[in-house]
């Protein structure tokens, strides 16, 4: 028993450190998004993108009614970021059943695929809840922040703009992973 826990004693401090250390990642810049701030911070990133954009979001809704909500601006963003040679990439939600976000989903996933835009849907065996874009491989904007219009217009929402190719580095192999397991369906 006393070698047991002579080896939890050598250990421990081991694998916490390795744990702690891997969540460490420098970032150039930090800024805190919140609420309405949101649209104008994310289109200004899509207009910048010189290479690539990547999206994964839990719901973004396009309305056929209302042509100017931020949600829509924000996806005819894309699709003209697609048009000037960007590579654009965008996970949504879907689940088996015809529920209000997967119905959204599959619309604003149409109008991004007929603007040439690469959409894969998320397995329905996992819910993909993560909001996040990650631009030219060292922006990322990631929070509570749907693209549909209460979250765009009325909620409190909370995101952080973050400078650092460590961190568009790791949430780009995990978007990768996430993209792995869905389809174009």
């Amino acid at each position: 028993m006393r070698k047991i826990v002579y080896a939890l004693f050598l250990v421990l401090p081991i694998a916490v450190f390795h744990v702690q250390s891997s969540f460490g990642l420098p970032a150039e810049f930090v800024e805190i998004v919140t609420d309405t701030q949101y649209v104008p911070v994310a289109q200004k990133l899509i207009k910048e993108a010189k290479t690539s954009i990547r999206v994964m979001m839990f719901e973004m809704g396009y309305y056929e009614d209302r042509s100017t909500t931020p949600s829509n601006l924000l996806i005819k963003a894309l699709i003209d970021a697609k048009k000037r040679g960007v590579k654009v990439e965008v996970i949504l939600e879907v689940r088996e059943d015809a529920d209000r976000t997967s119905k959204r989903n599959r619309h604003s996933g149409k109008i991004l695929s007929d603007g040439g835009v690469d959409v894969i849907f998320d397995s329905p065996q996992k819910t993909t809840h993560a909001k996040l874009m990650i631009v030219d491989e060292q922006m990322t904007l990631l929070g509570s922040t749907n693209w549909t219009y209460y979250a765009l217009t009325n909620n409190h929402e909370a995101s952080l703009l973050i400078r650092s190719k460590e961190v568009a580095k790791e949430l780009t192999d995990y978007f990768n992973q996430v993209k792995a397991a869905g389809s174009k369906r």
